[in-house]
């Protein structure tokens, strides 16, 4: 038995190691590149502290003024088109309601055009309600900020008028269509009332109703433009001085670049009085002999305008609102010594003209000019430690004569501007602030606010 086993036992190994040799090319073992599953101390990273959160830094106003022109502007636009897709949008809806109507129930035009009446009044009442909430929503959001908002409201506007008009010629072609349909009895088949219609009696009332709504809309509208005129500087100009209250000190030192040696001058500003005493200043000028040379006051609801003192004068009244919120009113002062006529205007209107004011009379030079207050010439000027102006000169100011509001556009000229001249300045929606005086030119001359007064855009 063991015979038999020796052999078989040889052969098997002799069959392994000819498999061995056979595929011994064929399996190549790599052993350059080594793996390692422990990590020693010195491959060990050192832990690395995490970087802090990076401290943004805080906005800065002009910042804050962009983003919030940013999105006053992308919401000035959401509602001009808005506004946009109402015309098209319900005027297209509109033409394929009628369309519609006819087509489907052929004779029966009444009530296709009772549908589309009833309809296009729901429809137009609902767009225009949501359409004047937006714009009041973007009103109370932008504030002051939004530089193009009265220029997108005139747009809103005309889209709205265009809407009104849009409204109006659909009403008159359905009257047209329903005449024409109820005139026709062959084509004509009677059709049955709705329980809450009350036939062509009801169907005008709801086109009434309609223009009605339009016409309601319009005045709001009107009234929310009026409420961001308020808000923006007129004229086109880009900054105003700030008068933040009545004080002493709070006042505006104006530096002409040529002698104020006149005999005849043209002075126009826009204001914006917080409010009006007996006696408030808005122009003054003077030196140590006459502090009262020039000085355009109001007092209360007037405007008065003093050549050479206060015995030579002319005054306009009813031109201030002192009730109400305040509002812009441009002012101008003409004087000619050559006659001594003397005008105010108010809004681009002469409102006063007298004759014979300091006639012959010729402007000193050497005074001094400012806005916001007068110099009452009760101290002597001496030179001041600080060297910031004269020691005493505040002291002369009264605080009860001080103005106190915004103040923009101030231009002086050495001649009498024509009347078309001044009505142009005047103008809310104009560009006046870029036409200068000769002698004061705003945004060029300079000016030195004091104590709190300040430019502001």
């Amino acid at each position: 038995m063991l015979h038999w086993r020796l052999p078989l036992a040889v052969g098997v190994w002799s069959v392994c190691v000819c498999l061995a040799l056979t595929y011994e090319d064929d399996i190549e073992v790599n052993y350059a590149d080594t793996y390692y599953n422990e990590i020693t101390e010195e491959e060990t990273p050192e832990p690395t502290p995490s970087a802090a959160p990076c401290n943004s830094p805080d906005l800065t106003k002009w910042d804050k003024i962009f983003s919030m022109l940013e999105n006053s502007q992308m919401r000035e636009n959401m509602l001009l088109q808005y506004a946009d897709d109402i015309v098209k949008v319900e005027m297209g809806s509109l033409r394929g309601e009628i369309l519609k109507f006819v087509a489907q129930y052929g004779g029966s035009c009444g009530v296709a055009v009772e549908t589309a009446g009833r309809r296009m009044a729901l429809q137009l009442e609902a767009r225009l309600r949501e359409s004047l909430l937006r714009l009041k929503f973007g009103d109370h959001t932008s504030g002051a900020v939004e530089g193009n908002s009265v220029g997108n409201s005139n747009n809103l506007e005309a889209m709205l008028q265009q809407l009104l008009s849009t409204t109006r010629t659909q009403a008159t072609r359905l009257a047209k269509m329903e005449t024409s349909c109820f005139s026709n009895p062959g084509t004509v088949k009677a059709a049955p009332q709705h329980p809450e219609v009350g036939g062509a009696g009801h169907r005008e009332g709801t086109l009434e109703g309609v223009l009605a709504v339009l016409q309601q809309t319009r005045t709001e509208l009107q009234e929310v433009r009026r409420s961001l005129r308020l808000r923006h500087l007129p004229a086109g100009c880009e900054m105003a001085l700030l008068f933040p209250m009545r004080s002493r000190r709070i006042y505006t030192s104006v530096i002409p670049d040529v002698p104020l040696s006149l005999s005849s001058f043209t002075v126009c500003l826009w204001v914006k009085p917080v409010g009006v005493s007996n006696k408030t200043v808005l122009l003054s000028y003077g030196n140590r002999r006459n502090p009262y040379e020039i000085q355009l006051l109001l007092s209360h609801s007037s405007a008065l305008l003093t050549i050479g003192g206060e015995t030579h004068l002319v005054e306009a009244r009813g031109v201030v609102k002192p009730d109400g919120p305040p509002e812009w009113l441009h002012l101008c002062g003409v004087w000619s010594s050559e006659q001594g006529l003397a005008s105010l205007w108010a809004g681009g209107k002469k409102v006063a003209s007298t004759p014979g004011v300091a006639e012959g009379h010729i402007l000193p030079d050497g005074g001094s000019l400012q806005l916001g207050q007068e110099r009452n010439g009760c101290c002597h000027l001496t030179p001041s430690s600080s060297g910031n102006g004269m020691a005493g000169f505040e002291a002369g100011f009264d605080p009860k004569v001080a103005f106190a509001g915004t103040m923009t556009g101030v231009n002086m000229w050495d001649k009498v501007l024509p009347e078309e001249k001044i009505s142009q300045l005047a103008l809310q929606d104009g560009q006046g602030c870029e036409h200068r005086g000769n002698i004061v030119m705003w945004g060029v001359t300079e000016m030195v606010p004091h104590g709190g007064a300040q430019f502001v855009n």
